[in-house]
């Protein structure tokens, strides 16, 4: 009987014991399989939080709230506001680089030039573009005198642009009738130069960005240099060498009072008007511009251009 007493304790202390080793190995899987999935979740946290940063990043953005729908359009508005001053900033420092280098350099065409030559090829009529370029020495005072008389009187005392003569032209335009334009030999060199021809905001905006930076950047001189040297004289005739051979088979140089009189009275319509051949219109005109030639003074008006500006 103690014997089957001491057999059946062994054995209730055996399941006891058995049953003590599978609570605790039941205990560590079951923190183990926790802990993993602790893990498991601090992981996924993570990873859905570097994606979040990403797509932040990607959007190149200063807006710091949730990336919904809102958001989302702040972000692109803020890339593309950026991405457009930096397009502005390049712009400007071109533009003004380019001003800079032509203050010396002949420019070697202008955008009026390449337009007269597109609008010949959809025409069908292809035109051959007439220009050779004369430093300012070599051109009649004559004919400097004729298109400042003519265009822009006002030329060596403003700063780019006559507001008198702007505000004439809007109260003129206003009343209807014939468009009048005010645009100084600054502003015809700008878009002449740079632009191109109608009338827009967008034109007429970089026009005056042009217009600033030429008479910041070159002299009176310069700009009447230029000048006389890119305007159009007739179909396909550029600057004053072409058009003196043009209309009157002399040189620049040599351009009496009179023919440089004829010359600026046709640069409001280049195109219409001719210089050689003129209407009674043009004749009158001419006349006048003489006139204004003599009392601007001739050749001493010249000789102050460079010292005549107003602040």
């Amino acid at each position: 009987m103690n014997q089957l007493i001491k057999h059946t304790g062994v054995e209730h202390r055996q399941v006891l014991g058995t049953q003590a080793f599978l609570e605790a190995v039941g205990g560590k899987c079951a923190q183990s399989h926790t802990s993993e999935a602790e893990e498991g979740g601090q992981h996924q946290k993570a990873t859905k939080h570097q994606e979040l940063q990403k797509n932040r990043r990607k959007a190149h953005g200063l807006y710091n709230g949730p990336l919904n729908g809102f958001g989302q359009a702040i972000s692109m508005l803020q890339s593309i506001l950026r991405r457009l001053f930096k397009a502005l900033l390049w712009f400007a420092a071109g533009s003004v680089l380019v001003v800079l280098v032509l203050r010396w350099v002949p420019p070697p065409g202008t955008a009026l030039m390449v337009e007269r030559k597109v609008e010949s090829w959809f025409d069908g009529e292809p035109i051959d573009l007439q220009r050779d370029w004369e430093p300012l020495d070599k051109i009649s005072d004559n004919l400097k005198i004729a298109v400042i008389a003519g265009e822009d009187q006002k030329f060596a005392e403003h700063w780019g642009f006559d507001v008198d003569a702007i505000q004439a032209a809007i109260l003129h335009n206003e009343r209807g009738g014939s468009i009048r334009g005010a645009s100084t030999l600054s502003q015809q060199v700008s878009k002449n130069l740079f632009l191109w021809s109608g009338r827009s905001y967008l034109r007429k905006g970089l026009e005056a960005w042009f217009t600033l930076l030429i008479e910041l950047l070159w002299s009176k001189e310069r700009i009447l240099e230029v000048y006389l040297n890119s305007v159009e004289w007739d179909e396909g005739v550029f600057g004053a060498q072409a058009a003196a051979q043009h209309h009157f088979r002399t040189n620049a140089s040599a351009l009496s009072a009179q023919q440089a009189s004829y010359l600026a009275a046709v640069l409001p319509n280049p195109r219409q008007w001719s210089a050689s051949h003129p209407s009674s219109y043009v004749s009158r005109r001419a006349g006048w511009i003489r006139q204004q030639m003599r009392q601007l003074g001739g050749d001493e008006y010249l000789q102050g251009l460079n010292s005549s500006r107003r602040w």
